[in-house]
């Protein structure tokens, strides 16, 4: 396929976008299929669009044993998904960091919360060992919840769809989410249902009889996030969240423009560096090959 330079802005909002999530459904891969398709990805021509790999905390132990062969020359970087038991989870992080210094280094851990309790809690047992991400249900006025991340000191998270149609938020509730983190000051990352692009009707696995639906795309979720920071009010990023027309997002040399709007390349680096600074994918070459198909890449 041919290449294209990706302008500066492209470049900005997407790079080390793709936190790699191949053990997790639709793709469901063996832990050495995925370890492989990573390492492969780290030396792909789009390498500078990977970010981390995604893996459970009950599964550490497989991911040693399954890249114990590889030659890693510079360390990979791990975003390790706690099951119920947050402690637990840092204490196979702990363990993993402590025996394999130099190969992988487990610095990410995500959590699910749904109280400003359970927020606290999850800081206290994550502690500065790990940058933590709190998954927050998306159906709820989020305020209270992004407060007592803040106060945390920790990031939030975001569920952007799933297996089934019910699983994606409406546009209005993923903008008020975004919209809220912005006005808290708060970092998030997003996970699921954001293989592709732009705003787009999809299969929702990978089985040929798999049921469609709208899915959001990580070019307009990111966008949104960029001019979120900008003020962009809520009803606005709803819009631009369901933006279907990918020459409407014009990246150029000095920033992005999007229906008389504009963000600039120094603002948009900002806003990935520390404020929206990653989505999960079980594939990381649908979204590659999707810019490249779009003359972006």
């Amino acid at each position: 396929m041919p290449h294209t330079v990706p302008a500066p802005a492209l470049r900005a909002l997407v790079a080390h976008l793709v936190d790699y999530a191949g053990l997790f459904p639709p793709a469901g891969l063996p832990m050495a299929e995925a370890v492989a398709e990573y390492a492969a990805y780290r030396e792909a021509p789009e390498h500078w669009m990977l970010g981390r790999f995604v893996v459970p905390a009950s599964r550490l132990d497989e991911l040693v044993q399954a890249s114990a062969a590889l030659e890693i020359t510079s360390p990979w970087h791990l975003a390790v998904l706690a099951g119920a038991d947050v402690s637990d989870a840092m204490h196979a992080v702990r363990a993993l960091n402590a025996a394999q210094r130099g190969r992988l280094v487990a610095d990410v851990l995500e959590a699910k919360a749904a109280t400003v309790d359970g927020i606290a809690s999850a800081a206290r047992a994550v502690g500065a060992d790990a940058t933590l991400y709190v998954e927050l249900p998306h159906t709820a006025e989020p305020r209270e919840l992004l407060a007592a991340v803040k106060v945390a000191g920790a990031r939030a998270k975001v569920r952007t769809g799933g297996l089934t149609a019910d699983a994606f938020p409406t546009a209005a509730q993923l903008a008020r989410f975004i919209a809220r983190c912005a006005e808290a000051g708060v970092a998030f990352k997003a996970t699921a249902g954001l293989h592709h692009p732009v705003r787009a009707e999809h299969r929702l696995t990978y089985e040929a009889d798999a049921p469609h639906g709208t899915m959001f795309g990580f070019l307009n979720v990111f966008a949104a996030a960029a001019f979120a920071r900008e003020g962009m009010p809520a009803t606005h990023l709803a819009d631009l969240l369901e933006e279907r027309d990918a020459l409407a997002l014009a990246f150029g040399d000095d920033g992005l423009r999007w229906h008389g709007h504009a963000v600039s390349l120094a603002r948009l680096a900002e806003a990935r560096a520390s404020f929206a600074i990653a989505f999960g994918s079980c594939s990381f070459r649908e979204p590659v090959d999707d810019l490249h198909q779009l003359a972006l890449l």
